[in-house]
């Protein structure tokens, strides 16, 4: 297990005040989603039920995912694929201790919110496919455990954040099929030629191996390209908007 997840686990550990506070405040957190968003297919809506409250009953509900099996305190929420509708669950953020949500492949709309405010401890974020349309909001660069965004497949506008070199845990993100969506000066951001520059992200956790290994690639790319020109094809078309470390 890396440093960073035994530190932000330990973290979380200590800062909750007590286990019946974390209990209902998770509680909350799930009946307050529940009731937020459009559920035309009745998932959330016949499998979770609140009823019979008990140490741990919330752990088996669909998507949900507890620190321990017998404590009410949500880990992760992966509700992917289900027909979700309405705008980002605001309730969530009585989820205080979860580190990853994943709302893809559903229909939300409306903008993001501050995230790092609502979910500070994060580090797995998946909004992809669904409609969430405005701008990606500069205080997300303020989720500083976040190790992987998703956000291909949206109505997203305006300008990517250039801030986003300080997510220096980033090891995955991608912004693709964005159509409005750009990483230059917002002047003429919506023009096709300018929507897919390359965002430049610093990430500063790569290890000496890893960094040979680029500057190999690098020269031997250099010198094929430069001896055979014609081996290589450039397309206006390529969207350099996904990286993975």
């Amino acid at each position: 297990m890396a440093d960073d997840t035994k530190s932000l686990i330990l973290f979380l550990l200590l800062s909750s005040s007590s286990l019946c506070f974390g209990s209902e405040s998770d509680i909350l957190c799930l009946r307050s989603l529940q009731q937020s968003v459009i559920d035309p297919n009745s998932v959330l809506k016949s499998s979770w039920i609140f009823e019979y409250p008990r140490e741990g009953y919330i752990c088996p509900f669909i998507g949900v995912e507890c620190w321990h099996p017998n404590e009410n305190r949500v880990l992760s929420v992966h509700l992917h694929n289900l027909g979700l509708q309405g705008t980002f669950p605001q309730g969530l953020q009585h989820c205080s201790s979860m580190t990853h949500l994943d709302l893809s492949n559903n229909n939300f709309s409306g903008p993001i919110p501050d995230i790092s405010r609502l979910n500070p401890y994060l580090t797995y974020l998946d909004l992809s496919y669904n409609n969430f349309s405005g701008e990606i909001p500069e205080s997300i660069v303020n989720l500083e455990y976040l190790n992987v965004l998703n956000l291909q497949h949206n109505q997203l506008s305006g300008q990517i954040p250039p801030q986003f070199d300080l997510l220096t845990r980033l090891t995955t993100f991608n912004f693709t099929d964005n159509p409005k969506l750009c990483a230059s000066p917002m002047n003429d951001c919506p023009r096709s030629r300018k929507r897919w520059r390359a965002l430049r992200i610093r990430l500063h956790r790569l290890n000496d191996q890893s960094s040979i290994g680029a500057a190999v690639g690098f020269v031997v790319g250099f010198v094929a390209a430069f001896y055979f020109p014609r081996c290589f094809v450039c397309s206006k078309r390529f969207r350099a908007y996904v990286v993975r470390i």
